[in-house]
């Protein structure tokens, strides 16, 4: 009997600490923080095995220049911010997440050794906890295969290609209102 009562006990102090530990703000939850006990291992063997299940095996589209430069406009235009461009440092902002976001065209982080299948599988459905968000709804799937495709040849890509990567990124959307944003009063005649 007393075993029995030891291991019910023992069952319910683990979660009761658990509770204690995020219910009163012990978790780590600001960008700055270091990671919870087995934060990392857990989320990456749960990433792995989920990437691993899901990721597709064939590439419908092929590696070719008319791919690869869309694939680094589309990238250029939605991904840079975080993950950065060719011969640039981080931005500001990819600097104050958690984790950091790799910087894909830095050659210690690159992706060039995954197969294209998990990159697209992390471009369609994003990352949890992470700041990486799923494109699937926003955008097609052959632009997430271009974009897939970009990352995994990023150190043999086409000088199109390349230049694509360096050009300036188009400047903000220019209001559309013919009215100035105040309107000066009305002269007295």
């Amino acid at each position: 009997m007393k075993f029995f009562l030891g291991l019910i006990i023992g069952l319910l102090i683990l979660p009761a600490i658990g509770y204690v530990y995020f219910r009163f703000g012990y978790a780590p939850v600001a960008t700055a923080s270091s990671p919870m006990p087995f934060e990392k291992k857990m989320a990456s063997m749960a990433l792995h095995a989920r990437i691993n299940k899901e990721a597709p095996k064939q590439v419908p589209v092929p590696v070719d220049e008319p791919n690869l430069t869309p694939g680094a406009r589309i990238y250029v235009e939605n991904c840079a911010f975080c993950h950065g461009l060719p011969n640039q440092k981080a931005t500001m902002a990819a600097k104050g997440m958690s984790p950091l976001p790799p910087q894909l065209f830095n050659s210690e982080q690159m992706v060039t050794d995954d197969p294209p299948g998990v990159t697209y599988w992390k471009v369609s459905n994003g990352i949890r906890m992470t700041g990486m968000p799923g494109f699937g709804e926003s955008l097609s799937p052959t632009q997430m295969w271009q974009v897939s495709l970009l990352l995994a040849n990023a150190d043999k890509l086409p000088d199109p290609t390349k230049a694509a990567l360096a050009a300036p990124s188009p400047a903000p959307a220019q209001s559309t209102s013919q009215q100035p944003a105040v309107v000066p009063p009305a002269k007295k005649k």
